[in-house]
Formats: C-alpha cells, structure tokens, sequence
C-alpha cells in the first residue's frame, strides 16, 4: 500500500478514538454501515446539555416548534378561564427518534421496494396491536426511504397510540415540510395538540386536515376543541380590551394632573400682589411704570419690605385705599381718578418715594 495512504487512514483512525461523534456524520454513512457488518460497536452521540437543534452535520432532526405563547396574565386573570382538561397527559421526554437522511442519501430502486416491505409488514403489525414492532418497521422502512411524507405521517399515528405526542409531532412537521399538502400531517399533529392540550394549535391543524381530505374521526375531535380553543381566543381578547381601555384611561388621568397642575399655577400666579411678580409687569401700581420698575437696583425695596412701613401699612387696612389700590393696580391710568382723594393721594407719594420716582398723574 501507498505509505502516505497508509498514515492518513492512522490520523483517520486516531481522529475517530478522539471524537467518536465523526461516525455519526451523514457522510460516514458507509462507514457505519461497514463497521456494524464487521461486529463493532459504535458509541452512541454524547448527551450535553444542550442538545444540537438541527442546522449542522451532527444534529439531530429539528425539534418542533413550541406553541405561541398566550399574553402573560396576573392570577386573577387566569382563574377566569376554566378549561376543561380530560383526555390531555403529560409530555413525552424521549430522545428525538430517527428521521432518516434526505440531503445525503440516494435512494435506489431496491431501497424503495425494502422501504415498500418493511411499510407493509409494519401495517400487518399494527393492525395485530404490535405497537413497538410497527414502530420499528416504519423507523425501518424511513431509513430506506426517507423522502415518503406518508410514511412519518404513519409512524405519527404509532405514536399517538403508545401516547407520545412530541414524537408524533415532530413526525409530522417532517412529513409537512416534503408534502404540505397532505392531511394525515395535519391530523394527527391536531391529535398530538390535542392529547397536549393546545387547543389552538389542534383547531388549527385539524381543520387543515379536514380542508385537505375531509373525513368524519378528524371533524369529531375538530368539534371538541374548537370551542375550547375558541374560549382562549375571546379570553386574551378580553383582557387586551382591558389593557388597553387601562392604558387610556391612565393618559385621561396624566392629562387630567397635567390641567390642575396648570390651573393651580395660574390661580397662584393670580393671587401675587400687583397681579404679578414684585419685579415689574402685569399692570402696577405706578402710572406709566408698569409695577414696580423693570431693572430696579438690587437695593430697592420688595412688597414684604413695604409692609412693615407702619403708615403703609395702616392705610393699606382702609377698605376705601385698597379698593383704589387694586383699581390702578388693573389699570395705571386710572389714577387720574383719584388726583383730588388725598387719602389716596398720600398713599401714591408714600409708594412712589420709596422707589425715587414721583407719581405720574
């Protein structure tokens, strides 16, 4: 033998005892097949934790879809709704069973006939009730021919029947994605959900299944879950409904703060002394000045400051002086009507002293 032919099937062979999962690779096929003739064993994949999804030579078949989540609902919410659960059991945990190799084989036309034979034997086996036997020949007939999409869709119906739900779905996600049109996928999917209690994700599919081929088995558990799967739809419609009238409500009661933060802002600007700030503005006391003037030094004297004048403050006390003050306070030109009220008059001098500026008539 050629040296160098001989040193890669070494590094080949020491490749293999280092990660025994290469035996396992769609194109080691041959291989495989060549070993276990021979008597060897393979070792089986590793477990790990996460388990391959699919999308790389060592993956297993893809995993079926989970169903959609419902909107997440509080306690109260929940005890709402009660449904009605006979007949649902918990889910199968099995390891994903064998799918066969579509991209990678070629089938020939004796392996069509062994898969044709093993179909049939695994038939006669389940109509005797052999459900492990049927099971293994339909597996059988799968690996001769993996590209029937009836075939998983009667492994599925095995599969049902020894109660193992996800197997049978991810039987019949198989065959859907060869034929979509076919209705036994669908069917027994719908009875997979079913037994699973997704009521939504049964409706659906066994309604496809009566769409595509209509018979009576696949109507009668139709009728059985549509309502259910009914009562979840209206159920989340109630409480989006809810969701969004709290939504709305809580912008009404934002915009509702936001208009009293406005009004009792405006009513406590309303209330300041000379209808505004002490800086100047809003119609003051002073003719002409507009309040007290605009840019005054810092030394000049605010309202507080006034008050504690004795006199100011005494005459402020008179009804007649205040009813004047906020009188000119509203309008400065209105001073002109009390040129010839000397109560009012002093009360003009006092103020307009006290910022330097003599009273404009």
């Amino acid at each position: 033998m050629d040296p160098r032919k001989v040193t890669e099937l070494k590094v080949f062979v020491e490749l293999c005892e280092a990660s025994p999962e290469i035996l396992h690779l769609p194109e080691m096929s041959f291989f495989r097949t060549w070993l276990l003739g021979m008597g060897a064993t393979i070792p089986p994949l590793p477990k790990t934790g996460k388990s391959c999804q699919g999308g790389c030579p060592c993956a297993p078949p893809p995993k079926s879809a989970p169903p959609p989540e419902a909107p997440v609902l509080s306690e109260t919410e929940e005890s709402d709704i009660e449904m009605d659960m006979e007949g649902v059991i918990e889910p199968d945990t099995d390891e994903p069973q064998e799918m066969g190799e579509i991209d990678t084989i070629e089938v020939t036309e004796e392996m069509m006939d062994e898969a044709d034979e093993k179909k049939m034997a695994a038939i006669n086996a389940l109509s005797e009730g052999d459900l492990p036997k049927a099971l293994d020949l339909f597996t059988e007939a799968i690996k001769r021919n993996p590209c029937v999409a009836i075939m998983y869709a009667k492994r599925a119906s095995v599969f049902i029947q020894m109660q193992k739900p996800n197997a049978a779905i991810r039987d019949c996600d198989r065959a859907i994605s060869i034929n979509p049109d076919s209705a036994q996928p669908y069917k027994w999917r719908g009875k997979a959900h079913r037994l699973l209690g997704h009521w939504e994700e049964a409706a659906k599919d066994l309604a496809t299944a009566c769409k595509l081929d209509y018979d009576e088995d696949t109507s009668a558990m139709l009728k059985e879950v549509q309502p259910k799967a009914q009562k979840i739809i209206e159920h989340r419609r109630k409480y989006e409904r809810k969701r969004e009238e709290k939504e709305v409500k809580e912008k009404q009661e934002r915009v509702k703060k936001a208009r009293e933060e406005h009004a009792r802002a405006q009513r406590e600007e309303d209330a300041r002394p000379f209808g505004g700030s002490g800086g100047g503005g809003g119609g003051g006391f002073f003719p002409g000045a507009g309040g007290f003037p605009e840019g005054a030094p810092a030394g000049m004297p605010g309202f507080s400051d006034l008050l504690k004048d004795p006199e100011l403050l005494n005459a402020m006390k008179d009804p007649e002086v205040m009813t004047a003050f906020q009188d000119v306070a509203q309008n400065p030109a209105n001073i002109s009507k009390y040129q010839n009220n000397p109560k009012i008059m002093a009360l003009v001098t006092k103020l307009s002293s006290k910022f330097g500026a003599p009273p404009q008539p």
